[in-house]
Parts: structure tokens; C-alpha cells; sequence
């Protein structure tokens, strides 16, 4: 349930100075999320559900995955919570990869998954959103619900309009996300994307083929990571 607070956000325009420390709370969280995931490296991101326990074929569908994005030297990035979430930092771990977090503070209180090597714990779910696509060079769709479909179909508008460039969107699981890619299809034949919308994204079933397309992509648009050093003035750390 929502609490007295977001009732009262939504009932319509508050006072200017309400809205004013409401820019401010986001804007402290922003600059958060910016300095713990600055030195994260170059990462992939993967979304799912939190609802898929360890022992399910997603979760080690997403582990095993994880493992190999890892061992192309990329760090792999999640929402950090249980479930598939988990299931990815994990693989990451398994082979001595670099994983971290974007925990989303809820009502029932997700706590950070233990595969972490860093995370940060965010109030609003569009910075979380954000700070997700902004440090991605790949985005993995594996079975979620709401919440994963949303950042789908965010990352993919983002790409259409130019906003970002080119990076690989990969869905997973075939049979899961069936009725999603036929309703892309009627989009399609209604006009309401292009035929060229339809490269924006690779449904796999296959790991293999999944890296192989990150590690294309990556070759092809020649992207490359641009390290920094931290600041001891502002006591930053890798």
C-alpha cells in the first residue's frame, strides 16, 4: 500500500517548497547511485524476476550466463535483489567476476543478494532505472514480471530514439516470452514500430549465441570502456 506520502504526491501540485526538497532528495540520490557505480567498469545488466528461486532452470539459466558475460571482462550489474538477480551476481562470482547492485528499498524490505561486491540502495525506482542503463554496454531480459518488462521495453525506446547508442538487447527464454515477441510482431504489422525495430533485440535460448552477439556488437560499434582514477579529494575508491 502506498504510504501517506506518495497518497499525498499523487493527489496533484504540492507547495513549491515540497516539491523543491523532493528535486533534492532525488538529485542526493542520484549522486549516490553515480559514486558507488562510477568504478564499476564496463557492465552488462541483467533483469528478472526476484520471484525465482535457487534450484529453478532460470536461475541457473542466469547464473551460467552471468559466468560467461563475466569471463569477457565484463561486471556484471542487477536490481540486487534474491532471485534471478542473485542467480547473475553469483555467476559472476563463480568465476572471479566483478558484480554489484542497485538495491531498490520496499515495503517488505529486499535486501541486497550476498554475490555483492559493492551496491547501493535506492528509494525511487527511475533513478534505480537509470543507473542501470547508465552503465550498461548489454541488457539481458530473463523471465520477469512487471518490473523486468518495463526495463525491456525502457532500454529498447531509449535505443529507437536515439538516446543511447546501439547496445545488444538479449531476451532470454523463448517459450516465456512467446505471446511478448508476437505482440512486438503485431506492432509491427500495425505500423507502430518499423521493420527496423525488429533488429533492436535477439531472442535466445542459447548462451552461446548470447555472448557471441554481445562480444559482435562490442566489435562492431567499437565501444570501448574509458577507465578513470579516483579522487582522494572526493575520498573516492575503486
Amino acid at each position: 500500500m502506498p504510504n501517506k506520502f506518495e497518497i499525498k504526491f499523487l493527489e496533484g501540485p504540492r507547495s513549491r517548497w515540497a516539491d523543491f526538497k523532493f528535486v533534492i532528495k532525488v538529485c542526493i540520490e542520484f549522486i549516490r547511485g553515480f559514486r558507488a557505480l562510477h568504478f564499476s567498469g564496463p557492465c552488462v545488466t541483467v533483469f528478472g524476476s526476484a520471484r525465482f528461486p535457487e534450484g529453478s532452470e532460470y536461475y541457473d539459466l542466469t547464473r551460467r550466463f552471468a559466468a560467461e558475460a563475466a569471463k569477457l571482462g565484463f561486471t556484471i550489474l542487477t536490481g540486487g535483489g534474491p532471485g534471478l538477480m542473485e542467480a547473475a551476481n553469483r555467476g559472476a562470482k563463480d568465476v572471479g567476476g566483478r558484480s554489484v547492485g542497485c538495491n531498490i528499498i520496499l515495503p517488505m524490505e529486499q535486501q541486497p543478494n550476498p554475490y555483492l561486491d559493492k551496491w547501493v540502495n535506492m528509494r525511487y525506482f527511475f533513478v534505480r532505472k537509470t543507473l542501470l542503463i547508465k552503465y550498461s554496454y548489454a541488457f539481458v531480459i530473463m523471465p520477469g514480471g512487471f518490473g523486468t518488462l518495463d526495463e525491456l521495453f525502457e532500454a529498447m525506446t531509449l535505443i529507437q530514439t536515439g538516446k543511447i547508442k546501439d547496445f545488444p538487447v538479449i531476451i532470454f527464454c523463448k517459450d516465456y516470452h512467446k505471446e511478448i515477441i508476437e505482440h512486438i510482431e503485431k506492432m509491427r504489422q500495425m505500423k507502430t514500430i518499423s521493420e527496423e525495430d525488429l533488429k533492436l533485440f535477439l531472442v535466445t535460448d542459447s548462451i552461446d549465441e548470447a555472448v557471441s552477439h554481445i562480444r559482435d556488437c562490442i566489435q562492431e560499434f567499437g565501444l570501448q570502456y574509458e577507465t578513470r582514477k579516483p579522487s582522494w579529494l572526493l575520498g573516492e575508491k575503486r
